[in-house]
């Protein structure tokens, strides 16, 4: 009776690492057009990735660099940026999208700023193929955060209207939202 025990006990420990390593595994990536930050999101062809979000103080050397080219934002309001990674994994050269919003609890939406940061997520521009974004060795990737930042200027009564969701849309017309981690 006790050789079945013997077999029975490391057949059950191996079948739960097993499942574990499954649901693990399909915690990374979601085929969803709504994901919340820090999840994989494929849309289109690429993959995206809401590495960090968070404020952005333009008195700290660090934020500085992310707010290159920005004049001081407005009475009652503040920068917040949201860094990126972008995933190609195909052979063609890929269009990023042109516009990204944030959106808030009230439907209030704040739009990118363009910037003139060596930091910045080159909105409208193209990663290449078996490529991403921030581009190895870029100011971007070797950065703190390892992140291309889009940059918004948002209201201080935005965080109290959370979640805050961050919205875009592919070229190729997907349309995609990540709920921001603030």
């Amino acid at each position: 009776m006790s050789v079945p025990r013997r077999i029975l006990l490391p057949l059950l420990v191996a079948l739960a690492v097993v499942g574990l390593g499954v649901i693990v595994s399909a915690c990374g990536e979601s085929n969803s057009d709504h994901v919340d930050e820090g999840q994989v999101m494929k849309l289109g062809p690429l993959k995206y990735q809401v590495t960090f979000s968070r404020y952005l103080n333009p008195n700290d050397s660090e934020d500085a660099a992310y707010l290159v080219g920005q004049e001081e934002p407005q009475k009652e309001s503040a920068f917040f940026g949201v860094w990126f990674e972008v995933q190609n994994e195909t052979e063609q050269i890929q269009k990023l999208p042109t516009k990204m919003t944030i959106t808030d609890l009230e439907d209030t939406e704040y739009e990118a700023l363009p910037t003139e940061s060596s930091f910045a997520f080159p909105l409208g521009g193209t990663v290449e193929p078996q490529e991403q974004i921030p581009v190895l060795d870029s100011a971007a990737q070797q950065g703190p955060i390892e992140g291309s930042v889009v940059i918004f200027e948002i209201t201080d009564e935005a965080s109290s209207n959370r979640p805050l969701i961050l919205h875009f849309e592919s070229p190729e017309g997907e349309k995609g939202e990540v709920q921001l981690d603030l």
